[in-house]
C-alpha cells in the first residue's frame, strides 16, 4: 500500500475518529483557515486511489469511509519504518530506542513481562 502524505494521514485520522464523511463535513472539521472544498475532494480521491478509503453514492455526491483501520495503518507504518531504517530488524529498532533513551531498561523489562504473560511458553 502506498505511503501517505502528512495531510492525507490527517484526513485518515478524521475518518477513523468520525466514521463515514462527506467532503463538506471534512471542510467543517478542518481547522482555520479552512481548505477549499475542491482541494479536500482531490485529496480524498487520492486516498481512494491508494486504497485507504471507499465511497457510497448518495445522489450526485459521495460519502467516503475508511477501508483501512487505524491499527492496521499503524502496523504497516511501523513495519515500513523498521524495514527502511533498521534493515527489517525489530531488535535493532528496540536497541536504538534504548540507546537514545526513548525507552528505559525498566520499561523494556515491563514489556518483556507483558509479552511473556500474553504468550506463556508451551511444553
Amino acid at each position: 500500500m502506498e505511503r501517505l502524505t502528512r495531510r492525507e494521514e490527517e484526513l485518515m485520522h478524521c475518518f477513523w475518529a468520525h466514521g463515514p464523511l462527506f467532503v463538506r463535513e471534512l471542510v467543517d472539521l478542518a481547522p482555520e483557515p479552512k481548505p477549499h472544498f475542491n482541494t479536500l475532494s482531490t485529496m480524498v480521491r487520492a486516498l481512494e486511489a491508494k486504497g485507504y478509503v471507499g465511497h457510497r453514492t448518495f445522489g450526485n455526491t459521495y460519502q467516503y469511509y475508511p477501508q483501512v483501520s487505524e491499527a492496521e495503518f499503524s502496523r504497516r507504518t511501523l513495519g515500513g519504518v523498521i524495514d527502511r531504517y533498521f534493515g527489517r530488524s525489530y531488535l535493532g529498532a528496540v536497541s536504538a530506542l534504548v540507546e537514545e533513551e526513548k525507552i528505559s531498561v525498566e520499561e523494556l523489562r515491563e514489556l518483556i513481562d507483558r509479552i511473556e504473560r500474553q504468550n506463556p511458553k508451551q511444553p
